[in-house]
């Protein structure tokens, strides 16, 4: 307890910064690269606090399984200033988005070779929905429930039969706007679709 913080390495000093910024009451946290120099239990136990932290979290990281396992939205550069909001972790962010923050497309897991099955297998621990899972399907009902009244909004817009004549710029808006949230509605409902039958899955399991 009185070692000089000059002596301590970098994950210990790492590790006392997280302590002292999680023993403080608040309801804001601003983490950069929380996860460096950090051992296996520490990031087990940094992940179960951020899970039960009841404010926000800005999380900045390159690791992607971390984010993956503890956020729930993810804000991406998307060039010339413009930044844009992903619900769910990082892998949900890149099937949303269809290719990675470097424009490049997103690659399928390599297929794996099958092995032969060991004699005496050991039972398989029971998959369970992550928090992040459980998350996006709690929120992804109100995200389709907004995403349709945006475009019965645009439809209403576009519905008039002489907008086009009439306000041109006001046209060009809404047609974009009303295909940027039909394509947003249909990976929210993949996504939903998705994750109920694994729920299901699970249940039944």
């Amino acid at each position: 307890m009185r070692t000089p913080l000059e002596v301590l390495s970098g994950g210990e000093r790492g590790r006392l910064m997280l302590a002292r910024a999680l023993a403080k009451p608040s309801n804001l946290l601003v983490l950069d690269e929380p996860t460096n120099d950090l051992d296996l239990e520490t990031l087990d136990v940094l992940e179960e606090m951020l899970g039960d932290y009841e404010g926000t979290v800005i999380l900045i990281s390159h690791d992607r399984d971390f984010l993956d396992r503890v956020v729930t939205s993810v804000i991406v550069p998307e060039g010339n200033g413009r930044w844009i909001e992903y619900a769910g972790g990082y892998s949900d962010m890149l099937l949303q988005r269809g290719e990675d923050i470097t424009r490049e497309p997103v690659k399928a897991a390599p297929v794996e070779e099958k092995k032969e099955a060991p004699t005496a297998p050991e039972a398989a621990p029971k998959r369970r929905l992550n928090f992040n899972e459980k998350h996006a399907l709690e929120t992804l009902p109100k995200t389709i429930a907004r995403l349709l009244a945006a475009i019965a909004r645009h439809q209403r817009t576009l519905d008039d039969p002489d907008l086009y004549r009439k306000d041109r710029n006001k046209f060009d808006e809404a047609s974009a706007a009303i295909a940027k949230a039909q394509h947003e509605l249909a990976v929210a409902e993949d996504r939903w679709l998705e994750l109920e039958v694994l729920r299901e899955e699970i249940e039944q399991a």
